[in-house]
Protein backbone atom coordinates (compact mmCIF):
# COMPACT_ATOMS: atom_id res chain seq x y z
CA UNK A 1 0.00 0.00 0.00
CA UNK A 2 1.67 2.98 -0.86
CA UNK A 3 2.26 5.46 2.25
CA UNK A 4 2.75 9.18 2.70
CA UNK A 5 5.77 9.47 5.30
CA UNK A 6 7.62 12.49 5.64
CA UNK A 7 7.16 16.06 4.95
CA UNK A 8 5.45 16.73 1.63
CA UNK A 9 5.02 20.23 0.80
CA UNK A 10 2.19 21.46 -0.57
CA UNK A 11 3.45 23.12 -3.77
CA UNK A 12 3.17 26.66 -5.11
CA UNK A 13 2.08 27.14 -8.64
CA UNK A 14 4.15 30.12 -9.98
CA UNK A 15 3.29 32.63 -13.00
CA UNK A 16 5.35 34.43 -14.69
CA UNK A 17 4.89 38.48 -15.97
CA UNK A 18 2.19 37.06 -18.34
CA UNK A 19 0.21 35.56 -15.89
CA UNK A 20 0.54 32.13 -17.63
CA UNK A 21 1.97 28.65 -15.59
CA UNK A 22 5.36 29.33 -15.23
CA UNK A 23 6.76 25.57 -15.24
CA UNK A 24 10.03 26.50 -15.56
CA UNK A 25 10.34 28.43 -12.16
CA UNK A 26 8.07 25.71 -10.80
CA UNK A 27 10.82 22.81 -11.91
CA UNK A 28 13.62 24.96 -9.97
CA UNK A 29 11.42 25.33 -6.56
CA UNK A 30 10.91 21.56 -7.01
CA UNK A 31 13.91 20.03 -7.29
CA UNK A 32 15.55 23.04 -4.89
CA UNK A 33 12.18 21.13 -2.26
CA UNK A 34 14.14 17.65 -3.23
CA UNK A 35 17.89 18.68 -2.26
CA UNK A 36 16.18 19.60 1.16
CA UNK A 37 15.07 16.45 1.48
CA UNK A 38 11.84 16.15 1.01
CA UNK A 39 9.70 13.22 1.33
CA UNK A 40 6.49 14.06 -1.64
CA UNK A 41 4.81 16.65 -3.17
CA UNK A 42 1.15 17.66 -3.09
CA UNK A 43 0.21 19.69 -6.79
CA UNK A 44 -2.92 22.00 -7.37
CA UNK A 45 -3.72 22.18 -3.66
CA UNK A 46 -5.00 25.13 -2.03
CA UNK A 47 -1.63 26.19 -2.12
CA UNK A 48 -1.10 25.37 -5.40
CA UNK A 49 -4.13 28.08 -5.93
CA UNK A 50 -6.20 25.23 -8.09
CA UNK A 51 -9.22 27.09 -7.58
CA UNK A 52 -7.71 29.83 -10.42
CA UNK A 53 -6.64 27.18 -12.57
CA UNK A 54 -8.19 25.80 -16.19
CA UNK A 55 -8.34 22.05 -16.25
CA UNK A 56 -5.14 22.51 -19.07
CA UNK A 57 -2.96 24.19 -16.44
CA UNK A 58 -3.61 21.13 -13.36
CA UNK A 59 -2.64 19.53 -16.12
CA UNK A 60 0.47 21.25 -16.93
CA UNK A 61 1.26 21.47 -13.11
CA UNK A 62 0.84 17.65 -12.13
CA UNK A 63 3.06 16.61 -15.38
CA UNK A 64 5.50 18.58 -14.24
CA UNK A 65 5.72 17.89 -10.58
CA UNK A 66 5.61 14.27 -11.84
CA UNK A 67 8.54 15.08 -14.08
CA UNK A 68 10.57 17.18 -11.52
CA UNK A 69 9.97 14.06 -8.91
CA UNK A 70 11.23 12.07 -11.27
CA UNK A 71 10.33 8.48 -9.28
CA UNK A 72 12.06 10.25 -6.42
CA UNK A 73 9.13 10.64 -4.23
CA UNK A 74 5.15 10.26 -4.63
CA UNK A 75 3.20 12.91 -6.47
CA UNK A 76 -0.50 13.80 -5.24
CA UNK A 77 -2.69 15.49 -7.22
CA UNK A 78 -5.63 18.10 -5.60
CA UNK A 79 -8.88 17.46 -7.42
CA UNK A 80 -11.31 18.87 -5.16
CA UNK A 81 -14.39 20.55 -7.11
CA UNK A 82 -17.70 21.26 -6.79
CA UNK A 83 -19.03 18.21 -8.84
CA UNK A 84 -18.16 14.32 -9.72
CA UNK A 85 -17.74 14.93 -13.34
CA UNK A 86 -15.12 17.71 -12.56
CA UNK A 87 -13.29 15.86 -10.03
CA UNK A 88 -13.39 12.58 -12.02
CA UNK A 89 -11.78 14.55 -14.97
CA UNK A 90 -9.15 16.14 -12.79
CA UNK A 91 -8.55 12.70 -11.16
CA UNK A 92 -7.90 11.09 -14.81
CA UNK A 93 -6.04 13.91 -16.04
CA UNK A 94 -3.49 13.39 -12.50
CA UNK A 95 -3.48 9.40 -13.45
CA UNK A 96 -2.52 10.20 -17.31
CA UNK A 97 0.23 12.50 -15.88
CA UNK A 98 1.85 9.80 -14.01
CA UNK A 99 0.40 10.96 -10.13
CA UNK A 100 0.61 8.32 -7.48
CA UNK A 101 -2.42 9.02 -5.80
CA UNK A 102 -5.39 12.15 -5.34
CA UNK A 103 -5.85 14.32 -2.39
CA UNK A 104 -9.81 14.81 -2.29
CA UNK A 105 -12.08 17.37 -0.10
CA UNK A 106 -15.72 16.55 0.07
CA UNK A 107 -17.77 18.60 -2.53
CA UNK A 108 -16.73 22.59 -2.89
CA UNK A 109 -19.92 25.06 -2.45
CA UNK A 110 -22.44 22.16 -0.59
CA UNK A 111 -22.51 21.12 2.53
CA UNK A 112 -23.23 17.44 2.15
CA UNK A 113 -24.72 15.24 4.86
CA UNK A 114 -22.81 12.39 5.37
CA UNK A 115 -24.63 10.00 3.19
CA UNK A 116 -23.90 12.05 0.25
CA UNK A 117 -19.85 12.31 1.51
CA UNK A 118 -19.53 8.54 1.07
CA UNK A 119 -21.41 8.57 -2.06
CA UNK A 120 -19.03 11.42 -3.47
CA UNK A 121 -15.82 9.43 -1.95
CA UNK A 122 -17.32 6.38 -3.21
CA UNK A 123 -18.55 7.61 -6.87
CA UNK A 124 -14.56 9.29 -7.21
CA UNK A 125 -13.08 5.93 -6.26
CA UNK A 126 -14.94 3.98 -8.77
CA UNK A 127 -14.04 6.22 -11.64
CA UNK A 128 -9.93 5.64 -11.05
CA UNK A 129 -7.25 3.28 -10.37
CA UNK A 130 -5.58 6.33 -7.59
CA UNK A 131 -5.05 5.95 -4.09
CA UNK A 132 -7.36 8.54 -2.45
CA UNK A 133 -6.10 11.10 0.35
CA UNK A 134 -8.98 12.08 2.12
CA UNK A 135 -8.48 16.26 2.99
CA UNK A 136 -10.44 17.22 6.27
CA UNK A 137 -10.35 21.29 5.62
CA UNK A 138 -14.27 22.78 7.31
CA UNK A 139 -12.98 25.78 6.23
CA UNK A 140 -12.32 25.44 2.82
CA UNK A 141 -15.11 22.90 1.92
CA UNK A 142 -17.84 23.70 4.67
CA UNK A 143 -18.14 20.48 5.52
CA UNK A 144 -16.21 19.04 8.78
CA UNK A 145 -15.60 15.22 8.32
CA UNK A 146 -15.55 14.49 11.90
CA UNK A 147 -13.41 10.53 12.71
CA UNK A 148 -16.13 8.49 13.07
CA UNK A 149 -17.48 9.71 9.13
CA UNK A 150 -14.07 9.45 7.68
CA UNK A 151 -13.62 5.78 9.48
CA UNK A 152 -17.51 5.49 7.96
CA UNK A 153 -15.82 6.66 4.65
CA UNK A 154 -12.45 4.26 4.84
CA UNK A 155 -14.86 1.12 5.00
CA UNK A 156 -16.91 1.65 2.43
CA UNK A 157 -14.36 2.96 -0.09
CA UNK A 158 -11.41 0.47 -0.10
CA UNK A 159 -8.79 2.89 -2.42
CA UNK A 160 -8.60 5.81 0.64
CA UNK A 161 -5.62 5.12 2.52
CA UNK A 162 -4.93 8.11 3.99
CA UNK A 163 -6.51 11.79 5.46
CA UNK A 164 -4.88 15.35 5.76
CA UNK A 165 -6.38 16.40 9.07
CA UNK A 166 -6.71 20.23 8.51
CA UNK A 167 -9.63 21.02 10.93
CA UNK A 168 -6.90 22.83 13.37
CA UNK A 169 -8.05 20.42 16.41
CA UNK A 170 -4.69 18.69 17.13
CA UNK A 171 -6.96 16.38 19.03
CA UNK A 172 -8.11 15.27 15.78
CA UNK A 173 -4.80 13.50 15.05
CA UNK A 174 -4.83 10.85 18.28
CA UNK A 175 -8.61 10.36 17.57
CA UNK A 176 -8.66 9.02 13.97
CA UNK A 177 -5.17 6.94 14.78
CA UNK A 178 -7.90 5.18 17.04
CA UNK A 179 -10.85 5.72 14.68
CA UNK A 180 -9.16 4.33 11.79
CA UNK A 181 -6.33 2.20 10.17
CA UNK A 182 -5.67 5.00 7.73
CA UNK A 183 -2.48 6.87 7.64
CA UNK A 184 -3.05 10.09 9.28
CA UNK A 185 -1.37 13.63 8.00
CA UNK A 186 -0.77 16.73 9.55
CA UNK A 187 -2.89 19.56 7.44
CA UNK A 188 -1.91 22.68 9.21
CA UNK A 189 1.16 23.95 9.67
CA UNK A 190 1.08 24.73 13.22
CA UNK A 191 0.74 22.18 14.88
CA UNK A 192 2.79 19.59 13.25
CA UNK A 193 4.75 19.43 16.25
CA UNK A 194 1.54 18.51 18.39
CA UNK A 195 0.76 16.08 15.48
CA UNK A 196 3.85 14.33 15.11
CA UNK A 197 3.88 13.65 18.99
CA UNK A 198 0.42 12.28 18.55
CA UNK A 199 1.22 10.05 15.90
CA UNK A 200 0.95 11.26 12.49
CA UNK A 201 3.50 9.42 10.11
CA UNK A 202 3.54 12.89 7.53
CA UNK A 203 3.19 16.70 7.03
CA UNK A 204 1.60 18.30 4.17
CA UNK A 205 2.84 21.70 4.26
CA UNK A 206 3.65 25.59 3.00
CA UNK A 207 6.19 25.90 5.25
CA UNK A 208 7.75 23.41 3.49
CA UNK A 209 7.71 25.41 0.91
CA UNK A 210 9.84 27.61 1.93
CA UNK A 211 12.32 26.13 5.00
CA UNK A 212 12.80 22.20 3.38
CA UNK A 213 15.48 21.41 5.44
CA UNK A 214 14.10 23.00 9.11
CA UNK A 215 10.82 20.87 8.30
CA UNK A 216 12.76 17.79 7.76
CA UNK A 217 14.94 18.42 10.84
CA UNK A 218 11.57 18.71 12.77
CA UNK A 219 10.37 15.50 11.14
CA UNK A 220 13.84 13.59 12.27
CA UNK A 221 13.62 14.71 15.50
CA UNK A 222 10.19 14.05 16.51
CA UNK A 223 10.90 10.40 14.72
CA UNK A 224 14.08 10.24 17.33
CA UNK A 225 12.04 11.77 20.26
CA UNK A 226 14.60 14.26 20.46
CA UNK A 227 11.71 16.66 21.79
CA UNK A 228 14.04 19.68 22.90
CA UNK A 229 15.78 20.05 19.47
CA UNK A 230 12.44 19.69 18.15
CA UNK A 231 10.86 22.61 20.21
CA UNK A 232 13.77 24.56 19.33
CA UNK A 233 13.35 24.23 15.41
CA UNK A 234 9.39 24.57 15.70
CA UNK A 235 10.07 28.21 17.62
CA UNK A 236 12.06 29.09 14.83
CA UNK A 237 8.99 27.60 12.51
CA UNK A 238 6.12 29.03 14.16
CA UNK A 239 5.59 32.54 13.19
CA UNK A 240 5.60 31.40 9.37
CA UNK A 241 3.03 28.39 9.92
CA UNK A 242 0.62 30.54 12.29
CA UNK A 243 0.37 32.70 8.64
CA UNK A 244 -1.21 29.21 7.23
CA UNK A 245 -4.44 29.02 8.57
CA UNK A 246 -5.60 32.63 7.06
CA UNK A 247 -7.20 33.34 3.89
CA UNK A 248 -3.71 35.06 2.64
CA UNK A 249 -1.91 31.69 3.34
CA UNK A 250 -0.86 31.63 -0.92
CA UNK A 251 0.05 35.32 -0.83
CA UNK A 252 2.16 34.59 2.43
CA UNK A 253 4.10 31.22 1.71
CA UNK A 254 4.55 32.82 -2.03
CA UNK A 255 6.07 35.91 -0.18
CA UNK A 256 8.36 33.86 2.39
CA UNK A 257 9.60 31.52 -1.53
CA UNK A 258 10.84 34.90 -2.58
CA UNK A 259 12.47 36.20 0.16
CA UNK A 260 14.07 32.64 0.76
CA UNK A 261 15.78 32.12 -2.55
CA UNK A 262 12.31 30.53 -4.41
CA UNK A 263 10.06 31.56 -6.99
CA UNK A 264 6.69 32.45 -5.31
CA UNK A 265 6.30 35.50 -7.57
CA UNK A 266 2.34 37.08 -8.16
CA UNK A 267 -0.83 35.47 -7.11
CA UNK A 268 -3.93 35.13 -9.44
CA UNK A 269 -7.09 37.21 -8.28
CA UNK A 270 -9.49 37.02 -6.57
CA UNK A 271 -6.17 37.37 -4.53
CA UNK A 272 -4.18 40.49 -3.91
CA UNK A 273 -0.69 41.08 -3.17
CA UNK A 274 -0.01 41.36 0.31
CA UNK A 275 -0.25 45.06 2.06
CA UNK A 276 2.16 47.06 3.99
CA UNK A 277 0.75 45.83 6.97
CA UNK A 278 0.96 42.25 5.58
CA UNK A 279 4.55 42.31 4.60
CA UNK A 280 5.95 43.62 7.76
CA UNK A 281 3.75 40.52 9.25
CA UNK A 282 5.34 38.64 6.77
CA UNK A 283 8.98 40.19 7.21
CA UNK A 284 9.24 39.17 10.70
CA UNK A 285 8.15 35.35 10.12
CA UNK A 286 11.05 34.57 7.75
CA UNK A 287 13.27 36.62 10.43
CA UNK A 288 11.98 33.87 12.70
CA UNK A 289 13.55 31.26 10.74
CA UNK A 290 17.32 32.41 11.12
CA UNK A 291 17.14 32.69 15.16
CA UNK A 292 19.68 30.40 16.44
CA UNK A 293 18.16 26.51 17.47
CA UNK A 294 19.48 24.78 20.58
CA UNK A 295 22.45 22.22 19.23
Amino acid sequence: MLRFPGIIPAVTTPFDTDGAVDTGALTRNLEALLEGGVHGFVATGTMGEAGSLTAAERRTVVEATVAAAAGRVPVIAGVASGTPGATIGFAADAEAAGADAIMLLPPLGYRADAREVIAWYRTIAEATELPIMLYNNPEASGTDLLPALISRIAEEVDQVVAVKECSGDARRIAALLDYTELEVLVGGDDWALEGFCAGATGWVTGVGDCAPAECVELYEACGAADLERARAIYTRLLPLARLDMTPKLVQYFKGAQDALGFTGGPVRPPRLELDEQDRVVLAQAVAALSTTAVA
